[in-house]
């Protein structure tokens, strides 16, 4: 079977999950300690991000790569369209996803950590109601400081927001008269992208292990917001069409509640 070496909420990991399921094939998801357990990573693949398959004797590290493996390796249901101009738009959107909306979606994420609903949200379940209250009093200027510890600053938030914002608009416009992003089936284009927008807004449904009040929300003046309701609306079908509920998938070991960023 197929092996997955995965932090949970990746948002690059879920790139690849998407198209596991999206072809219909089994397989194991692998929980990396983050840290220790990236060493372990280190000697199976040569570095030591997220996501790894492993197929067999065959290790391919880097969502795109294993994209690709997966394309030729088990051709049934392609995402990388043949006609060479729809397949260099594929790969366009593709890296736009992962090196764009990816990295804003990051940031935004992380500044959203100042707003008390949305932070409070992010814990799980089980959290005792005195540690919650205690999490929900906690100065919105702590996280600013944190924030500016780690290099990233009010400015450089607003900048990321922004930007997420015109993607998004332009998502909207792109599938207002079409399906998918390219074609008349999912590519490699949508999976990235849908993928890729997690941080900005939790996929409802029974597909990652987070805590149920976090599904469906997200970063405060975006997710929220109608304009960006239809790309949204057309995500959450492409969950339901083809990502597996998380009852179908093996797992080797429990999966964390945390959001592990790296």
């Amino acid at each position: 079977m197929l092996e997955l070496y995965q932090f949970e909420l990746s948002h690059y990991v879920e790139k690849v999950r998407l198209i596991l399921d999206y072809k219909g094939l089994a397989y194991r998801k692998i929980q990396v300690t983050p840290g220790i357990g990236q060493i372990d990573l280190y000697r199976l693949s040569g570095q030591r991000q997220v996501p790894v398959l492993k197929d067999g004797n065959e290790v391919i590290a880097d969502s795109t790569a294993i994209a690709e493996y997966l394309d030729k390796t088990y051709p049934d249901r392609p995402i990388i369209p043949s006609d060479p101009k729809l397949k260099g738009l594929c790969y366009l959107i593709e890296q736009w996803a992962d090196e764009l909306i990816g990295l804003n979606a990051r940031k935004a994420l992380l500044a959203a950590l100042g707003s008390q609903g949305f932070r409070t949200a992010l814990l799980p379940s089980t959290t005792p109601d005195p540690l919650r209250t205690l999490v929900s009093s906690i100065p919105t200027e702590f996280f600013s400081f944190l924030s500016l510890g780690i290099g990233m600053g009010t400015d450089v938030a607003k900048t990321a927001q922004e930007a997420l914002k015109h993607d998004l608009a332009s998502l909207c416009f792109i599938l207002m008269q079409q399906p998918y992003l390219v074609t008349d089936q999912p590519t490699l284009a949508d999976f990235a992208v849908a993928g890729l927008s997690m941080y900005i807004k939790f996929p409802e449904g029974p597909y990652l292990n987070i805590p149920e009040q976090l599904k469906g929300k997200g970063v405060p003046g975006i997710a929220d917001v109608a304009t960006f309701e239809p790309f949204f609306t057309w995500r959450d079908k492409l969950y339901a069409d083809f990502r597996k509920p998380l009852a179908a998938t093996s797992t080797s070991a429990s999966s964390p509640t945390s959001i592990n960023i790296d």
